[in-house]
């Protein structure tokens, strides 16, 4: 459990953290808290990504069955459907639970705030790659959907019930159906 890994591969941090450290810097960044659902989803999340880098298969075979079991848990239980293969920055905030949906190609910097009823996902069928890209310290609140390969600015703030579908620029808030920049 002490190898050494750099969990946020486009964290503008570069500094390897193990799995205890980071997982602490996120069991802090949720107030010290670890009943909470949004810290649960994090913290199985970085178990996730820790134990692709297990090498032989053979000793990474049991801990990829309890990470599926705590990821359908998390997912089933809390409505939190976050896969081990988004890019996660540091000190990320899932701040309530239920109807969370990121796609697995997302990339989300560090300290970004996300609501119930967030969805990162991608627009179109027949582009099943595209996700959004979230700058550092992204607010994003209750009920937004993001869809696409869309890239929102570092401390862009998302409305409630924002649906995006275009870029937002850094420090810019975007609200509406669809969103403007207001």
């Amino acid at each position: 459990m002490g190898i050494q890994v750099n969990l946020m591969e486009n964290s503008s941090e570069q500094t390897p953290l193990n799995l205890w450290q980071i997982v602490k810097e996120d069991w802090i960044a949720h107030g010290r808290d670890w009943t909470k659902p949004g810290f649960r989803a994090v913290a199985v999340h970085r178990f996730g990504v820790w134990r692709m880098n297990i090498k032989p298969l053979l000793l990474r075979a049991p801990l990829s069955i309890l990470y599926r079991m705590l990821f359908r848990k998390v997912r089933n239980h809390y409505g939190i459907e976050l896969p081990y293969s988004v890019q996660l920055g540091r000190r990320v905030i899932i701040e309530h639970q239920g109807a969370i949906v990121i796609h697995g190609d997302c990339t989300i910097g560090d300290d970004c705030i996300i609501r119930q009823g967030v969805t990162l996902g991608n627009r179109y069928l027949d582009r099943p790659f595209d996700a959004p890209k979230l700058g550092n310290r992204v607010n994003v609140g209750a009920g937004a959907k993001i869809f696409g390969n869309v890239q929102i600015g570092d401390r862009a703030n998302i409305g409630a019930n924002a649906v995006v579908l275009c870029d937002v620029p850094a420090e810019a808030t975007a609200v509406g159906i669809p969103a403007r920049i207001i």
